[in-house]
């Protein structure tokens, strides 16, 4: 079975010191290393978020706090600080990470208009990102997915993997979450094993 390593979004802005941080992000990169490390993989591919300067996810272009919630073409969202601005430092890879075996890059989010945690299409299911396309052309059967943040960014790549018809595995691990609401964690990790995605602790 042909499998593939999905790292969401391991840049600058999600980690230690960046616009929107992870708590503890930077911890799980050294695991990330490790899993490219063991060589396990016939695809590895990282997500990028990739906004221009004038998202309307960013508060800053809608009048709103960070933490509120609008209605964007139709669906919830939530208002977050500017991030990830595409030619920035902050939407740049961790200089941690090893990028060294990374077979493709996606982008996403780059339209103003809609936001993309997925990996593999935009929040209004609008348009793909190429992803799925690029795995199946690999004959790419399992995906393990890491990366950031687990209760946004991850979920959602990890839900549309599986409907997409992979066989989808979590590492635990390997990705943090922003915890917007005390229990978005856990939460995430129990409506993901629920839908029938494998987490590997």
């Amino acid at each position: 079975m042909k499998k593939a390593l999905i790292i969401v979004d391991v840049q600058n802005d999600f980690c230690e010191g960046g616009a929107l941080a992870v708590p503890e992000a930077n911890n799980i990169i050294p695991y990330i290393n490790g899993l490219i490390e063991d060589n396990q993989y016939d695809e590895i591919i990282l997500t990028q978020d990739w906004h221009p300067a004038d998202h309307k996810s960013f508060a800053s272009n809608n009048g709103k706090n960070v933490g509120e919630t609008i209605n964007l073409n139709g669906v919830s969202q939530f208002m977050w600080p500017d991030h990830c601005i595409q030619g920035t430092f902050g939407a740049e890879f961790h200089k941690d990470l090893n990028r060294e075996k990374v077979t493709h890059v996606i982008q996403k989010g780059k339209n103003v208009e809609i936001d993309s945690y997925s990996g593999f299409q935009d929040n209004n299911h609008f348009m793909k990102t190429g992803l799925e396309d690029y795995l199946k052309y690999h004959d790419i059967q399992l995906v393990e997915i890491v990366g950031l943040a687990l209760d946004y960014c991850v979920k959602f790549t990890a839900i549309d993997a599986f409907n997409a018809g992979f066989v989808t595995c979590l590492h635990f691990n390997g990705t943090k979450a922003v915890n917007v609401k005390p229990d978005s964690a856990r939460n995430t990790i129990y409506d993901l094993a629920e839908k029938g995605i494998t987490i590997l602790a």
